[in-house]
């Protein structure tokens, strides 16, 4: 039960005067659907990881749907995707009617684990999803090493650097989301992005069906439109400022947490963090998940709200086994509220949740 007045949520969008004037500016045009914002929507984001273009979607699902379609995977072929993530990358890869083959994580990053990813290739293989969680990049060269087309899900990770490179900017295609809470916020929407102009052609006829000669197999209608498009502009220019405040917010937990046996966040050589979510893994944390939901509940109670960063591994929907660093994290992985709006009070709240916690 919450004893406080005041409750720090997990996550909130940051809206302010500009994403404000962006939405009144569409409103008064009376251009609500896909139009020239949307247009320069694609081209921010695509000159922001150095693409070719982007192709905006209504969200990070559909984009992942039609990013598998315009590869031409379907019934008979199999897409590799780690095993801790959310249900997205496997529902768009059972909408295409394609085979999912999960793979277990790197324990210390979160991210799809390479050595079990090469060991899942078949002559059937024909795309890895990769999603690089809570703001790390994964180990893409080593994922790049085992020839297999890489879908970057960067739906967490805009901005991070992996060995020198946008991530984003590795893979055949790359998916981003602009759900509320992520790192840039339409409230809605997605977007596939490429350096193939072919590529995201084939996209784009995927994108809608209306007004085409004639009906092209897999056609649908995920659009985004110019009002979200708009603050997803506003959000963009917004960007740099974002990343540099949870990079702040990070510091400051880190400090806070030095000297509890917590396990923080790991940045390997040659990678950058950008913190979408400030995930702490509780190793001592007893009775399952049962033990970490205590852990919240007493959080709660503090007025601060953290959250298990992955609801239900994959492999579990798909009841399988042999997936141990995917239980553990989920058995002892807590997200701490970061976000660019959190006030010095809400910080102020949060660090003496953790102080109590972990003293």
């Amino acid at each position: 039960m919450t004893t406080v007045a005041t409750m720090v949520p997990h996550s909130r969008p940051f809206i302010e005067t500009d994403e404000l004037q962006a939405a009144i500016e569409v409103l008064r045009s009376r251009r609500l659907t896909q139009g020239g914002m949307v247009e320069q929507f694609e081209r921010g984001m695509a000159a922001y990881l150095g693409l070719a273009g982007g192709v905006a979607v209504s969200s990070g699902t559909a984009a992942l749907e039609v990013a598998l379609r315009a590869l031409g995977i379907g019934a008979g072929d199999e897409v590799i995707l780690p095993s801790y993530v959310c249900a997205a990358p496997l529902l768009a890869i059972q909408l295409v009617g394609a085979t999912p083959r999960v793979v277990d994580i790197d324990l210390e990053t979160f991210a799809i684990d390479p050595e079990a990813a090469s060991q899942t290739v078949t002559s059937k293989t024909k795309a890895m999803i990769v999603p690089h969680l809570f703001g790390l990049p994964a180990d893409l060269t080593a994922l790049e090493r085992l020839g297999v087309p890489i879908i970057e899900d960067c739906a967490q990770t805009l901005g991070a650097m992996e060995q020198g490179r946008v991530a984003g900017s590795v893979g055949l295609l790359s998916i981003c989301s602009f759900y509320a809470t992520k790192l840039l916020c339409t409230g809605e929407g997605g977007m596939v992005l490429s350096r193939d102009e072919s590529l995201l052609e084939r996209v784009r006829r995927l994108r809608e069906y209306d007004e085409a000669p004639s009906l092209r197999p897999g056609a649908t209608n995920v659009k985004m439109t110019d009002l979200q498009a708009a603050i997803g502009l506003a959000q963009l220019n917004r960007l740099a400022f974002f990343l540099e405040r949870r990079s702040s917010i990070a510091d400051e937990y880190r400090s806070t947490l030095d000297g509890t046996g917590l396990v923080q966040p790991i940045v390997p050589a040659g990678r950058t963090h950008v913190y979408y979510r400030f995930v702490v893994r509780l190793p001592h944390v007893a009775g399952g998940t049962d033990g970490l939901n205590e852990v919240i509940a007493r959080f709660e109670g503090r007025g601060v709200q953290c959250r298990k960063p992955v609801f239900r591994s994959l492999h579990r929907y798909l009841e399988l086994d042999g997936f141990p660093a995917s239980e553990e994290a989920e058995r002892t992985a807590l997200s701490i509220p970061l976000f660019p709006s959190l006030t010095e009070e809400d910080l102020a709240q949060v660090h003496v949740a953790l102080r109590s916690e972990w003293s």
